[in-house]
């Protein structure tokens, strides 16, 4: 059994001392020191007196509110790491919760392992806090990592980059998410914090610190999902969430994550919803967008086709083809909007098959889905819900495409035509893409050094 260190100590808070006794259990038995307490003032005066690494907090106590008690720890120490409790709370307080910045909200009755859990991820947090100088230092590394890629895409002189009327966004606030993820099937947690202007979109593994740069250099795997990887590092199935930033023009944001982003519903939905109650934040910079300037093919075996060619906006077009009950299915979805996409693609999830599942498994992939986060296809029918869509799975496959095509760096401008594809494909595209523009660049490159030295040599003939 996976123990804690012994210097690891929880401060357990709440007015039932069932509770605080049936926790301590748990948690002592994990390897945990704790100290309880029944008082929000005490709670307050045990923080400052024995610095523990985790608080867990109950929204009611007798002689405080658990929030102003929240907030009051907050203001001592931005670090701490503070998990509300609740055995009969709401919604808006769970989510004023997380707002003030608790690092999470549990409903009671807390089972033996969402304990332990919450503990374990309250600790990567509060470490990931502890280390933001390093953090800050790592990500000036990771930035000029990037901007060294995306000389590829240099700003100026190739036609492919251009600015945007359009302003850079980023989130107006930290915020913390948990689920499952889709193929690791552990709990996993995510938080979202703004960046400045002129960053990009950066990923942060929990709790190692090591920055991946949402780009295609990136990508290590396409198996059922988009996977990044960096020293030894990974982070799976990035795609539902950069379809959201992508589609919602978020350009500069950091995402903390402990190995796969949750999978939520299976569709993009609930990252849009998240990041609007959060709020969206405009920035003084204008964004910089890739603007397609010829036909880019792929083609494949067994009819595969993807092509990205011009278009004043981002339209996507896709066309796929299974064995019933899904047979063939065809979504034009554009021009993309913000309305637009979560109307008509974000809501859309993602599917799996009961004949793959097997296979899903031996490879160590889908011990994720449930009946609640997929749309789970068997030999007649599906099995597990009903459908958003009659097209759900084209437009999810949409969704797939928009989110992997942000790994190019920037928003796109393009028309997007997809016959059959999927992950592989749409990274597959991207680097030709990129190959394609550097050498331009090189041609471009020599053209102005031949003109120079052609020009030298006139200058000394005279």
């Amino acid at each position: 059994m996976e123990t804690s260190s012994p210097s690891e100590l929880v401060l357990l808070v709440d007015d039932e001392p069932g509770i605080l006794t049936a926790l301590a259990n748990v948690l002592t038995d994990e390897g945990y020191r704790t100290v309880c307490t029944q008082s929000g003032e005490e709670a307050l005066e045990l923080y400052r007196s024995q610095s523990p690494d985790v608080v867990f907090l109950d929204v009611w106590l007798p002689d405080r509110d658990g929030l102003e008690t929240l907030q009051a720890l907050r203001e001592a120490d931005p670090a701490a790491a503070v998990v509300m409790m609740s055995g009969h709370g709401t919604v808006s307080t769970a989510a004023k919760a997380i707002k003030m910045g608790a690092v999470d909200y549990l409903e009671k009755p807390l089972s033996y392992n969402q304990a332990v859990e919450t503990v374990r991820t309250a600790l990567d947090f509060r470490r990931s806090v502890a280390a933001e100088p390093a953090l800050r230092q790592s990500l000036e590394v990771s930035r000029d990592r990037l901007h060294t890629e995306r000389k590829l895409l240099p700003p100026t002189g190739v036609p492919l980059l251009r600015a945007s009327t359009e302003p850079q966004r980023t989130i107006a606030e930290s915020t913390v998410l948990y689920g499952l993820g889709l193929h690791s099937g552990g709990r996993t947690g995510m938080v979202l914090q703004p960046l400045p202007e002129e960053t990009g979109i950066h990923f942060v593994t929990l709790p190692t610190n090591t920055h991946i740069p949402a780009f295609v250099g990136s990508v290590a795997e396409t198996d059922y999902a988009t996977t990044l990887s960096e020293g030894g590092a990974s982070i799976k199935t990035v795609e539902h969430l950069l379809s959201a930033l992508h589609a919602l023009g978020i350009t500069n944001l950091l995402i903390k994550v402990h190995g796969e982003i949750p999978v939520l519903d299976g569709s993009s939905f609930e990252f849009c919803r998240t990041l609007h109650r959060v709020g969206l934040v405009e920035q003084v910079a204008p964004r910089r967008e890739i603007v397609i300037d010829r036909k880019y093919e792929l083609v494949g075996d067994g009819g595969k086709r993807l092509t990205i060619e011009p278009s004043d906006d981002l339209r996507v077009s896709y066309v796929m083809r299974y064995p019933p009950p899904i047979g063939e299915q065809r979504y034009d979805f554009g021009p993309s909007t913000r309305a637009s996409y979560e109307a008509q693609i974000a809501p859309a999830r993602t599917f799996g098959f009961m004949r793959d599942l097997k296979m899903m498994s031996e490879l160590g992939l889908g011990t994720g889905g449930r009946l609640d986060n997929c749309i789970l296809v068997g030999e007649d029918n599906v099995i597990n819900t009903e459908l958003r869509f009659p097209d759900e799975f084209a437009r999810h496959k949409i969704l797939d495409i928009i989110g992997d095509l942000y790994l190019l760096g920037f928003p796109l401008r393009a028309k997007v035509t997809a016959y059959l594809t999927g992950h592989r494909d749409n990274i597959a595209i991207m680097r030709e893409i990129l190959r394609a523009n550097q050498k331009e660049t090189q041609k471009e490159t020599q053209k102005g050094t031949q003109e120079g030295t052609h020009t030298a040599t006139r200058t000394g003939a005279r």
